[in-house]
């Protein structure tokens, strides 16, 4: 009786089995996914009068569907400082996931800080961080800073340190 060889080649297993072809139905092509985290920070505002009390805000947009999240769609309003005390709360609540930078904070030009340009690089750089956080299926599901700051109207800090 021969024996099974442990090192056998796929392409020699698949070669022997008949190959049986699913077609996608349409819901599986074009339905919503099992599981799903959209992110979106967008239409940045600037607010105030005078340079000491003027700041930006972002606003974040959230589509999903997985069940940890209160909501299925949320928009909320986050300032940077919203953002870096949000990175540090994650560094805070977890040891398994490196999280990543922020954009640069604007200390060498501090005028230049309501500049379009500048507006517009630091709200790519903000959605770009977002995104890797969010997709990090750790923080996605185990992650309650994820969901509140993404998804509660008012971020508080205080709640996770």
């Amino acid at each position: 009786m021969p024996t099974a060889n442990p090192f056998q080649s796929f392409s020699s297993v698949v070669r022997d089995k008949p190959i049986k072809e699913h077609k996608q139905t349409f819901d599986e092509l074009y339905g919503e996914p099992e599981n799903f985290l959209e992110v979106e920070v967008i239409n940045p505002i600037t607010h105030g009068n005078s340079s000491s009390s003027m700041y930006t805000d972002y606003e974040i947009i959230c589509r999903t569907n997985i069940p940890a999240f209160k909501k299925r769609v949320s928009r909320v309003r986050r300032r940077y400082s919203d953002f870096d005390s949000f990175r540090k709360v994650l560094e805070f609540e977890t040891t398994r996931v490196v999280i990543p930078k922020l954009p640069d904070k604007s200390i060498l030009n501090y005028s230049n800080r309501f500049n379009d340009d500048f507006i517009e690089e630091r709200r790519k750089g903000l959605e770009k961080f977002l995104n890797v956080v969010a997709g990090h299926p750790l923080l996605q599901t185990g992650s309650k800073a994820l969901i509140s700051f993404i998804q509660d109207d008012r971020w508080d800090k205080h709640k996770f340190m």
